[in-house]
């Protein structure tokens, strides 16, 4: 058995490396041609090429299921063709067993998939963000042109508001914006400060321009009379600290978009949320989509098990990779509608997580009971319907 799962290891793990190096780099060559009108004298070929590879390990990331399954189907066939899986079935392994030797094959693909998304994928997008932003002008992930935008709970009652225009690579900031307000909603203070840092749920700015707006302000201005005393008074100071529940690895995931921020970034961004009364269903739903990837995986190679045990007879090798495209591509279309379905009609995040790959995984392994038994069933069908035997 040791034997029969480190050959069928190896040539699935050579199939699916060359799936997902072409589909991966077909993929980035889309992206190529996409982007090459961003290309002149200020945005260069090699600007475009280092903006591309860093775009590699979310590609690899989102196309590793249906590479999996791909791959797994074009080895399965070629071992069928063979009738290597022949030779297997009759030394005693059936299609259960043969099934529980792919899924331990494919816990190096979990492992590398776990890896990968949250190491390497989360690094790699806060990059591509920034360079994007330094290269193109744009903004990317979760930054507007005007910066970052923050909203959070006020010392003194009220809310506040930070603007960040720019995140430093050591944690710090610059171009900070203070929004402050009291109850009922009047701004009271506006503080702007070259450079900022975070230390000890601290927010240290430095040199701050501040803004201090009269209590009565809004009074003085309804009336609208000339108020005998300044309504704002401004002032300048080299340091201050300001108490914020923001931190450096919360900004970080702010650049993120849900689904390429780690599980601990996640549910550290998740609880930030919540603490400020923000909406929180995008990252709860992402959550569990992190969390069913795994699962995923071991889906997609369940569905490619009763495809690659078919006879060649019923259909070549090629037949069977187009079948298991198909199927691929139908399952990720089926898993976006889900998602966007649940979004809508604010189902529970595990039921868009989970519901699909369920009906798959139930689908893909009755497929497989159904080809283990197929003789029995045959047997059955001709003793209920005896005149189907004379027909054929």
């Amino acid at each position: 058995m040791r034997t029969a799962r480190r050959y069928l290891a190896r040539e699935i793990y050579r199939s699916c490396a060359v799936v997902l190096l072409a589909l991966v780099g077909l993929f980035t060559f889309f992206a190529l041609i996409e982007d090459l009108d961003n290309v002149g004298s200020k945005f260069t070929l090699l600007n475009l090429f280092y903006l591309q590879a860093l775009q590699l390990p979310t590609r690899l990331y989102e196309l590793l299921p249906i590479g999996l399954l791909i791959g797994a189907i074009l080895a399965l066939a070629s071992l069928a063709q063979r009738n290597e899986l022949v030779i297997l079935r009759v030394s005693g392994v059936s299609g259960i067993k043969l099934l529980a030797m792919l899924w331990i094959i494919t816990f190096p693909w979990v492992i590398g998939a776990f890896v990968l998304s949250e190491v390497v994928t989360p690094a790699a997008e806060i990059k591509y963000s920034e360079a994007n932003l330094s290269l193109l002008g744009r903004a990317g992930g979760g930054r507007l042109n005007s910066g970052y935008w923050f909203k959070e709970e006020g010392s003194s009652g009220g809310n506040r508001i930070i603007n960040i225009s720019e995140l430093k690579a050591n944690g710090g900031v610059s171009d900070v914006t203070v929004y402050e307000f009291r109850a009922d909603q009047e701004l009271a203070r506006l503080s702007r400060a070259k450079d900022g840092h975070f230390e000890q749920g601290m927010l240290v700015l430095t040199d701050v321009t501040e803004t201090h707006v009269d209590d009565n302000a809004l009074m003085a201005l309804a009336d609208a009379k000339a108020p005998t005393t300044p309504l704002t008074k401004m002032l300048h100071v080299e340091k201050r600290e300001l108490a914020t529940t923001l931190t450096s690895e919360r900004l970080i995931a702010r650049i993120l978009t849900p689904e390429r921020m780690s599980i601990s970034v996640l549910l550290d961004y998740i609880d930030y949320l919540s603490s400020n009364h923000l909406q929180t269903e995008r990252q709860i739903v992402a959550l569990w989509r992190k969390l069913a990837y795994p699962f995923t995986l071991f889906v997609m190679i369940t569905i490619a098990a009763p495809i690659g045990f078919m006879q060649t007879r019923r259909g070549g090798v090629g037949g069977k990779v187009f079948i298991g495209i198909l199927l691929g591509v139908g399952f990720f279309m089926i898993n976006q509608l889900a998602l966007n379905v649940g979004m809508l009609g604010k189902w529970p995040p595990w039921v868009t997580a989970l519901v699909p790959n369920l009906a798959a995984l139930v689908l893909a392994f009755g497929g497989l009971i159904l080809m283990e038994n197929q003789h029995n069933a045959r047997r059955v069908a001709q003793a209920r319907w005896p005149w189907r035997k004379a027909a054929t």
